[in-house]
């Protein structure tokens, strides 16, 4: 009668009692770490090479992205200067996006909503409308690839403001 019963009492459990029913989560892509007000400096045996300035950056695995980004590059014979609202800087490649301006230290700048840095082969890249100064000359386009190492412009559809030397 016990055996009986208990026999019952299991019956019992495993008709009225449902297992719980766990969902799994997909959480996405984790952040490594997060940074606020930050400067990153990237040195090599020449001296610093990179500097990184943001409000907010995020690192994942393969990737930085930074809120107001203000990129430093002193690779080559003139420092150049990137600032935007966002940038992705994954690999050496930047994409940067939002009231970008671009500056150099020998007076050129471009200013555009969309540009991409690669810092191997020091080329910006714009394909949305930009505005450049190239000291008191002013151009306007629809294109920009700008080699900062070979100090070399490529345009599309380009207005010049040419200011000539008086004698």
């Amino acid at each position: 009668s016990q055996l009986l019963a208990l026999a019952v009492a299991l019956f019992l459990i495993f008709v009225l009692f449902k297992p719980l029913n766990i969902k799994q989560q997909d959480f996405g892509e984790i952040p490594v770490f997060e940074l606020v007000d930050f400067k990153l400096m990237e040195l090599n045996e020449k001296g610093l090479t990179t500097v990184i300035k943001g409000n907010e950056g995020t690192r994942y695995i393969d990737r930085y992205l930074v809120n107001n980004i203000d990129y430093t590059d002193n690779t080559k014979k003139y420092l150049a200067n990137m600032k935007a609202k966002k940038g992705i800087y994954r690999d050496g490649i930047i994409d940067l996006e939002g009231n970008i301006v671009y500056t150099r230290e020998d007076g050129i700048s471009f200013s555009t909503q969309k540009a991409i840095y690669n810092k191997e082969t020091n080329i910006v890249v714009s394909s949305t409308n930009y505005i450049a100064d190239i000291g008191q000359n002013k151009v306007t386009g629809s294109y920009i690839e700008y080699n900062n190492a070979l100090e070399t412009i490529k345009s599309q559809n380009v207005t010049v403001n040419y200011k000539l030397k008086e004698r």
